[in-house]
């Protein structure tokens, strides 16, 4: 796998059905950041495609946004990682935009500015919304149980039938790396 692709909210940090609203409820899930180093040390490149329609919805603004996704950046250099490629919708969901999950702009995207295709790419996420995407990229979906996965995984148990179930990103990363070195 040349790339991986990520949803931000429950699969890297804490998610909130109130919504990620300032830097201080931005909080790492226990080992997140250490999974996505480990995959960059294994030559794996590494996106985010997020949703962010608090900004729509006017509870925080852009220049929080970033501030987030500079705490995220700051936090992953210690760890050792990066993040390739990182895109975000700020649009509301009746706003028929091209980026907002399920539609898979956002992922079509990264991979074009990764010059990775289909076949090389994965999409690890926590809900319907974030599947259907994957399929509308024709990419590979993972589902972690962290965020909104085990809830999602609960209600639609037929619709993931067939579907790699992890734990967390760090045991999909572990997974990943042991099966690309041969060792899975």
């Amino acid at each position: 796998m040349k790339l991986v692709i990520l949803d931000r909210d429950g699969v890297i940090n804490h998610d909130s059905d109130q919504y990620i609203k300032s830097v201080d409820e931005w909080i790492p899930i226990d080992g997140s950041l250490t999974a996505i180093a480990k995959l960059n040390r294994a030559g794996v490149k590494v996106g985010v495609a997020t949703n962010q329609s608090g900004i729509a919805r006017g509870y925080y603004g852009e220049d929080t946004l970033h501030a987030m996704h500079d705490k995220m950046f700051e936090l992953l250099q210690v760890q050792g990682g990066r993040v390739d490629q990182l895109r975000f919708c700020p649009h509301g969901p009746d706003e028929d935009c091209l980026c907002r999950k399920p539609k898979a702009g956002m992922l079509l995207d990264i991979m074009s500015a990764e010059r990775v295709d289909a076949t090389e790419t994965i999409f690890v996420g926590d809900t319907v919304g974030d599947q259907k995407a994957a399929a509308g990229a024709g990419v590979e979906f993972a589902l972690v149980k962290t965020g909104k996965g085990q809830r999602t995984l609960q209600a639609h148990p037929d619709l993931f039938a067939g579907v790699p179930v992890y734990e967390n990103l760090a045991t999909f990363a572990a997974e990943l790396i042991a099966k690309e070195s041969g060792n899975g």
